[in-house]
């Protein structure tokens, strides 16, 4: 079972790195090899599945949403807890409200991510 406290400290330390705008800051959270589905990866990247796996194949897709005008801003919302896996439920730059679901490996780093978007 997700600890509560560890996904209340992950949650705020995750929105504070996007927050930063520093790629790195962000990866360090990820395993190298994790899978993001995500229907912006459809649109970004012109990539069908809506999938992208490993940090060399999602770093160009990141790139594109931080240097987005105007820049990225999250708001958390919300924290819901699974049994390997945890949901953070925030707000973008302009209100729109979105959901990421997070599984973790072993060490807790993040090894795939399933990213809703609302309108």
């Amino acid at each position: 079972m997700m600890d509560f406290d560890f996904a209340q400290r992950f949650a705020h330390d995750w929105i504070g790195a996007w927050n930063s705008r520093d790629i790195e800051r962000i990866f360090q959270f990820y395993t190298d090899d994790f899978e993001i589905n995500s229907p912006l990866v459809i649109q970004r990247m012109n990539e069908p599945s809506g999938r992208l796996r490993g940090k060399a194949a999602i770093r160009p897709y990141w790139q594109i949403g931080l240097s987005a005008d105007p820049p990225i801003y999250f708001e958390l919302d919300s924290v819901l807890l699974g049994v390997d896996t945890l949901s953070i439920v925030y707000r973008r730059q302009g209100g729109r409200l979105v959901v990421e679901v997070f599984s973790f490996d072993a060490s807790r780093l993040i090894s795939s991510v399933i990213a809703h978007y609302g309108r």
